[in-house]
């Protein structure tokens, strides 16, 4: 049934006369934004490269595997957008098969787990965050607080799969 109302979705938002419709639009912007993506992608491997210090070395590394992510986040949405323009399914689109019903009742019980692992996982970053405030200018402080905004985002994620496996 998901499937149907995301077609209907998708017609409606196909008919605009002539003008290009909202998700041709919203394909265009995704993939103004993946290209941008890949230059500063590229930027900073290019940064990276020149860079001696270990902890500022450390810090651009972060940088440019969240980029990663973030390239591969909006390759997956450009995909995705095309695959509905065309009626198609093209290769790194989140469109696919559904997963049998023993696969999925699996799934949901890791997924709680991950919900929970996650969740205590905040919890002890929080304690380490105080703890560890003042430790090498600040950059301690820096990177537990990126861990539990990562934590709280894959959260976020699995309440979403949960959410999708209990349909």
């Amino acid at each position: 049934m998901e499937e149907m109302s995301d077609v209907n979705l998708m017609y409606d938002l196909l008919k605009s006369g002539n003008e290009a419709s909202q998700v041709e639009q919203l394909l265009n912007e995704f993939e103004v934004h993946e290209a941008k993506e890949e230059r500063f992608l590229d930027d900073y491997r290019k940064a990276l490269r020149e860079v001696k210090n270990p902890a500022n070395r450390f810090v651009l590394q972060m940088i440019v595997a969240d980029e990663e992510k973030h390239r591969a986040v909006s390759h997956a949405l450009v995909a995705t957008l095309k695959g509905s323009l065309s009626w198609s399914k093209p290769e790194g689109s989140l469109e696919g098969e559904a997963d049998d019903e023993a696969g999925n009742a699996k799934l949901l019980a890791v997924t709680e787990e991950f919900i929970n692992l996650e969740n205590e996982g905040i919890r002890e970053y929080k304690t380490l965050m105080k703890d560890s405030s003042g430790y090498y200018h600040g950059l301690f402080k820096i990177l537990v607080n990126s861990m539990i905004r990562d934590s709280e985002k894959h959260v976020e994620l699995l309440e979403f799969l949960r959410q999708r496996l209990t349909r």
